[in-house]
C-alpha cells in the first residue's frame, strides 16, 4: 500500500491536480491500466462503506481520492503468506490534502465518511466481476480496525460480510 500525496498546481484562478499519469503511477506499482472508474458519494458522515475486494483472477490494484469532504480510508492484508497479513492500515484521504491511495492486490478496501457529502474517485485496473466480490466485515476481531467514530449507517450488503474464520490462511494472487 502506497500512500501517494498529489501536488496541486495553483493560482488566483484555481488550480489543476492530475488524477492519473501512466509515467507517475507505474513507480508505485500500478502497472496494469484502468479498467473501470467509479466515482461514490455518501451523504451521512460515520458511513461505513466496505471492506471489499475482488477474488483472483479479477484481482484488482485501486487508486483512491477524495474529490469532497474527507474519509478515512482503509486497507486490510489478505494476502496469503504476507508478513502484514491481516493488519491494516488507514490515511485520512481529503479534498483538500491531495492525498491518495494505492491499494494492491489482495487487499480488503473501505472507507468511513468524516463529513456530510463526501465524494471519492476509484480507478480500477480490473473491471468489477460480480462472481469475484469478496468483503470482510468492517467489525471483524482478528482485524480490529479502529474506525475514528461510531458507525452511523451501513448497507445491509456489508453488514453481512462473514468474519474471518481461524481456518482463513489468505488470497492467493
Amino acid at each position: 500500500m502506497t500512500t501517494i500525496d498529489r501536488k496541486p498546481i495553483g493560482d488566483d484562478r484555481g488550480f489543476l491536480c492530475r488524477l492519473y499519469s501512466d509515467n507517475e503511477i507505474s513507480r508505485f506499482g500500478f502497472s496494469k491500466g484502468i479498467a473501470q472508474i467509479n466515482h461514490t458519494m455518501t451523504v451521512k458522515c460515520g458511513t461505513v462503506r466496505g471492506m471489499h475486494f475482488q477474488h483472483p483472477p479479477h484481482a484488482e490494484v485501486k487508486l483512491v481520492l477524495c474529490i469532497r469532504g474527507s474519509v478515512y480510508d482503509v486497507a486490510v492484508d489478505l494476502r496469503a503468506g504476507s508478513p502484514t497479513f491481516l493488519r491494516w492500515h488507514g490515511e485520512i484521504l481529503s479534498a483538500d490534502n491531495n492525498r491518495a491511495l494505492l491499494i494492491p492486490e489482495g487487499f480488503a478496501h473501505g472507507f468511513q465518511s468524516l463529513e456530510d457529502n463526501v465524494e471519492l474517485i476509484y480507478l480500477h485496473s480490473a473491471a468489477y466481476e460480480p462472481a469475484a466480490e469478496g468483503g470482510v466485515h468492517h467489525a471483524d476481531p482478528r482485524i480490529n480496525i479502529d474506525w475514528p467514530l461510531p458507525v452511523a449507517d451501513l448497507s445491509a450488503r456489508d453488514n453481512s460480510h462473514d468474519m474471518i474464520g481461524d481456518d482463513f490462511e489468505g488470497i492467493l494472487l
